[in-house]
C-alpha cells in the first residue's frame, strides 16, 4: 500500500522571486481567469482546542503533535503589514481564522491594528473572526472593543453527543450557544453558524438546526463536506448535497431562494416564505464557484495561498524578515494573483475520482476554511 503522505503544514514553500520592475498597486487586480483580489483569510494560529473529525482529528492531531514554534509565527506587526499591501491591491475584507483563533494571545490587539487600516475608497475594513465559540462568551466585549465587526460561528448538531463526537473533545452545545448570544448582545453581528454536513454522522441535525435558528437574528448556513488536506478520510459517499439540504427543509419549513449579496458570495441565499429569516447553502462539491472565487489565504507562519486545496503556497515570511521593502513585496503580491488559475472545485466536480484522493493537499487547520 502507498504510504499516506499528510501535509499539515507547507515547508517546502519558497520565496518567491521580486519582479525586476516594480509595479505601484493600482487599487485592483485581477487573475487568469478575471477575478479581482478582494477577501484575505489570515491564519493566526495552528493550534485548537477541538478535534473535529473532518478538520484535525486525533488520529493525526494527538497530544505528541508538534505545533509550529512562536518564533515561527507571523507577529501581529507582520501581519498588519501584509494585510496593508493586500488592501492596496483592493481587499475590503480580511477573515482572521485558525486553527482557533482566540486561542492566539492577545488577539484583540491585533484586531485593533487591523481595525485602523482603511480600504483605497477610504471605508472600514469588513473585519470579521471565525470561531468555535469556546472562549466566545469570555472574549465578546474585548473583540467589539477593538474593531471587530462580526463573527462566525461553526456548530455542527444541537444534539450534545453528535455534538461532542464532531468535536472529539465533549464540549457542549449550550456552551457554544452562550457565546453566540454574548456575540449578539455585544453587537457582533450580523452572526452566521457554519454547520458542516458529514453523511452518516450528523445529517439528521438538518431539520432541527434549521427549525432552532430560524426566526432568530442569525444565519443558519450548511457547509457540504470536503475533501481539504488528506487528514479527514474524505469520501464523496459522505457528502450530502446542498440540494438535498434544502429538499429536507423545504418539505417541513417552505423555502424560496434569493439573490447573491454580493459577486463571489459563497453561499446560495434562502429564505423561509413566512419571513422567518434565511439560511445559506455553501456547495463548493456538487455546484463549485471557483468562477467568482476572490479570496487568498496567508497560512499562520506567512504562506500565501490562492485557493483553498492548494498543494503549495510562497513564502511571504521571507520576504518580510530578508529586508524586502513594501514595494518589493506589493509587486510581488500583484505577479502572484495575476498569475493564478486555480479552479480545483471545478474540475474535481467534473473528475472527482481523478482529484479527490490527492494527497498533498495542505490541511484547512493550518490555512483556515
Amino acid at each position: 500500500m502507498a504510504e499516506k503522505i499528510i501535509i499539515v503544514s507547507d515547508s517546502r514553500a519558497q520565496a518567491p522571486a521580486v519582479p525586476a520592475i516594480l509595479e505601484a498597486p493600482t487599487g485592483r487586480v485581477e487573475d487568469q481567469l478575471a477575478r479581482p483580489l478582494h477577501d484575505l483569510r489570515i491564519s493566526v494560529t495552528d493550534r485548537c482546542n477541538f478535534r473535529c473529525v473532518y478538520c484535525m482529528p486525533k488520529a493525526v492531531f494527538d497530544k505528541d503533535y508538534d505545533y509550529l514554534p512562536h518564533g515561527a509565527l507571523l507577529s501581529f506587526e507582520e501581519i498588519t503589514r501584509l494585510a496593508r499591501l493586500f488592501i492596496a491591491h483592493g481587499v475590503e475584507k480580511i477573515r482572521l481564522t485558525g486553527g482557533e483563533p482566540l486561542l492566539r494571545k492577545n488577539i484583540e490587539r491585533l484586531v485593533g491594528m487591523l481595525a485602523e487600516l482603511k480600504t483605497v475608497h477610504g471605508r472600514p475594513l469588513d473585519l470579521t473572526l471565525t470561531t468555535n465559540a469556546s472562549l466566545l462568551a469570555h472574549k465578546a466585549q474585548s473583540l467589539k472593543d477593538a474593531g471587530l465587526r462580526r463573527v462566525t460561528v461553526s456548530l455542527d448538531s444541537l444534539d450534545d453527543a453528535t455534538f461532542k463526537r464532531m468535536n472529539d473533545v465533549d464540549f457542549a452545545v449550550d456552551d457554544v450557544l452562550k457565546g453566540i448570544d454574548m456575540a449578539h448582545q455585544v453587537g457582533l453581528g450580523p452572526i452566521k453558524v457554519n454547520m458542516v454536513v458529514k453523511g452518516g454522522m450528523n445529517d439528521q441535525e438538518i431539520v432541527p438546526m434549521a427549525r432552532h435558528f430560524k426566526g432568530s437574528p442569525y444565519i443558519l448556513r450548511f457547509i457540504e463536506y470536503m475533501d481539504v488536506g488528506a487528514s479527514n478520510g474524505w469520501n464523496m459517499a459522505e457528502v450530502v448535497p446542498s440540494a438535498e439540504v434544502a429538499r429536507r427543509i423545504h418539505a417541513e419549513l417552505p423555502l424560496e431562494p434569493l439573490g447573491a449579496n454580493y459577486t463571489g458570495e459563497t453561499a446560495a441565499r434562502w429564505r423561509y416564505l413566512d419571513g422567518g429569516g434565511e439560511i445559506g447553502l455553501i456547495s463548493s462539491v456538487t455546484q463549485a464557484f471557483c468562477k467568482d472565487c476572490s479570496r487568498a489565504r496567508l497560512s499562520t507562519e506567512g504562506k500565501l495561498y490562492t485557493c483553498l486545496f492548494a498543494s503549495r503556497g510562497h513564502d511571504l515570511r521571507a520576504l518580510l524578515r530578508g529586508g524586502n521593502n513594501d514595494a518589493e513585496i506589493g509587486s510581488v503580491l500583484a505577479g502572484l494573483w495575476r498569475g493564478r488559475a486555480d479552479r480545483y472545485s471545478e474540475l474535481r466536480t467534473i473528475n472527482t475520482s481523478g482529484l479527490s484522493g490527492r494527497a498533498n493537499k495542505v490541511e484547512m487547520s493550518y490555512i483556515g476554511g
